[in-house]
């Protein structure tokens, strides 16, 4: 085939706390039934890329499970292979050493072209012009990119170009960066080109972004070229992103990612369920809600995961809840995550008053008022749980007041 790509799927996205502890960041759900990862692997099948291999690492069983054979995404054919790459002996140390340490695998397929992927981006895609467009250039290396506020570039590798697209400066997550223009993490490489730069420059520790680009440009023997990309993306590797980057999906509109386009549909291996059930009395405004559920109360602005109930009573607004978490009678939730099978008891208020103290042991990564709770978490009837709090799965719940900024193990 012309054109292998590589998903690199290993990453811990430890920014995501209590929610990445048990999975990997691209098995992380997202928009009620799909995973992270179903949007590049869809944007790979939608492209007309059927050889792919996902290079996985961290907590990989869950992913493992949900590719399977790859079926949903149209990859189990004859003309098609999706292969797994684990590490053998040692961890990957950075996304270049992950492809280095795949090399051999990488040159039997005999592709002229690779295409890098993460697998924890949100976005649509069509890969076949961001290749037509390498071929095109002449380049070696093709940088796929998009502009971000000035003020979150520093999270990014921030490049800059002359008029012809050259990448003439690259920096990666810089503290003073010198333009808004972002990489977005995917790369077209000429295969023989990849095979050169990491069989001779590789060091402990190698990165694409840290090291592997900027030498490239720095050498001057390379071509690096960017290609724009004016789509709707987003990194979700924290709290704040992925609940805002949910809930953009709420809105409509061209300024964010349409899940109903019918001729770019993103795909996931889906659970049989019963349809969605809606009581006599339920109330849902601007949400989705995933098959299997039952609500009997009220739902607002939020996001439900196959098999949620929503007892009678209860309000659900500004949240995400995972799979098949029961929520009791006259409960209210708000602007909280709460992942898998957690069980909520009656009268219980999650999200309550307007105490915004950061969490204590993670001051910076809950801050503006988002409760998580961990998969399997019990919260007992009549509890209050107020902002910025985290719960483990395990911890004894035995106040009936959590207060803001607590974590709760």
């Amino acid at each position: 085939m012309e054109t292998l790509a590589l998903i690199l799927a290993g990453g811990k996205g430890s920014r995501l706390d209590l929610l990445s502890e048990i999975r990997s960041k691209p098995a992380m759900p997202f928009a009620g039934k799909f995973r992270i990862i179903d949007f590049t692997l869809s944007n790979c099948s939608n492209s007309g890329i059927y050889d792919i291999a996902i290079l996985t690492q961290y907590m990989p069983l869950s992913l493992n499970e949900h590719i399977g054979s790859g079926k949903p995404w149209d990859l189990d054919r004859r003309d098609s292979a999706i292969t797994l790459l684990q590490p053998h002996s040692k961890w990957y140390e950075g996304t270049a050493d992950a492809v280095y340490k795949n090399l051999s695998f990488v040159k039997r397929r005999e592709a002229k072209y690779i295409l890098i992927l993460s697998g924890d981006h949100i976005y649509k895609m069509n890969y076949k012009k961001m290749i037509k467009a390498h071929i095109n250039s002449g380049a070696e290396l093709t940088i796929a990119t998009t502009t971000v506020p000035l003020e979150e570039a520093n999270r990014f590798g921030i490049l800059e170009t002359d008029n012809d697209n050259r990448i003439i400066g690259f920096e990666e997550k810089p503290r003073n960066p010198k333009s808004n223009k972002a990489s977005m993490g995917i790369y077209v490489f000429t295969a023989e080109t990849l095979y050169d730069v990491l069989e001779n420059t590789h060091d402990s520790e190698l990165d694409f972004g840290k090291h592997i680009i900027p030498r490239m440009i720095e050498k001057e023997d390379y071509k690096v070229v960017s290609f724009g990309f004016e789509g709707y993306w987003k990194d979700v590797g924290t709290i704040d992103s992925y609940l805002e980057t949910s809930l953009d999906l709420l809105h409509g509109g061209e300024a964010v990612l349409d899940l109903y386009e019918d001729d770019w549909k993103i795909y996931t291996r889906s659970e049989e369920m019963p349809p969605v059930r809606i009581g006599q009395n339920a109330k849902i405004t601007n949400s989705l809600i995933s098959n299997g559920s039952v609500i009997e109360g009220t739902v607002i602005n939020s996001i439900l995961s196959p098999g949620v109930y929503v007892g009678k009573g209860a309000v659900v607004k500004d949240s995400v809840i995972f799979s098949n978490t029961k929520i009791g009678e006259n409960t209210l939730i708000e602007k909280s995550i709460i992942d898998k099978k957690v069980k909520i008891g009656t009268h219980v208020v999650i999200g309550a008053g307007n105490n915004y103290t950061r969490n204590v042991e993670k001051p910076d990564l809950l801050y503006s008022g988002i409760n998580i709770i961990a998969k399997r978490a019990i919260i007992p009837n009549d509890t209050i749980v107020e902002r910025n709090v985290r719960i483990f799965d395990s911890a004894p719940i035995k106040d009936k007041v959590i207060k803001a900024g607590s974590t709760i193990r």
